[in-house]
């Protein structure tokens, strides 16, 4: 992948015809490009740059971002279920109503992403910084490495 331009990459996907499941696409540009209802379910994303692509109601189920850079993306209604996400930023992402259920946030940067009405039940937010994040309508069930006093620290944050 690494001879592939950013000009071939989108070439790639577009010729997959809507199915790029499990694709590799490990540290490719994909920045500002409309991913929208795209299927990248198990695709690999590390060290991806898709910072403010639009991938309102993509498929990234069981998706590796790893690393990936996903600040101002929107990723409205995205179905991000059992992704790993560690270490990605998604500072100011859109997450309205995404499925992040059993997705791996740990030490993810979160702040100021919009994450009301999400599904986070049973993700790993070990060392994800929320600061800033509105978690409004959020479901947190399950979710791990929340703050002990979950109450209080969205009050503060609010």
């Amino acid at each position: 992948m690494a001879d592939l331009t950013r000009a071939d990459v989108i070439k790639l996907i577009a010729n997959q015809g809507g199915n790029t499941r499990g694709l590799m696409l490990r540290g490719v540009d994909l920045s500002q490009l409309i991913l929208k209802s795209l299927n990248l379910s198990e695709a690999n994303l590390t060290l991806a740059d898709l910072s403010e692509a639009n991938l309102t109601q993509a498929d990234l189920s069981k998706s590796n971002l790893t690393n990936a850079n996903l600040s101002y993306a929107d990723l409205g209604e995205a179905n991000l279920q059992g992704a790993l996400m560690r270490e990605a930023s998604l500072v100011g992402a859109d997450l309205r109503s995404a499925n992040l259920s059993n997705a791996d946030l740990s030490k993810a940067d979160l702040r100021g992403a919009n994450l009301r009405g999400a599904d986070l039940r049973q993700a790993n937010l070990w060392h994800a910084n929320l600061n800033e994040a509105n978690l409004i309508f959020a479901n947190l069930e399950g979710a791990k490495g929340l703050p002990v006093n979950l109450e209080e620290w969205l009050k503060d944050k609010t």
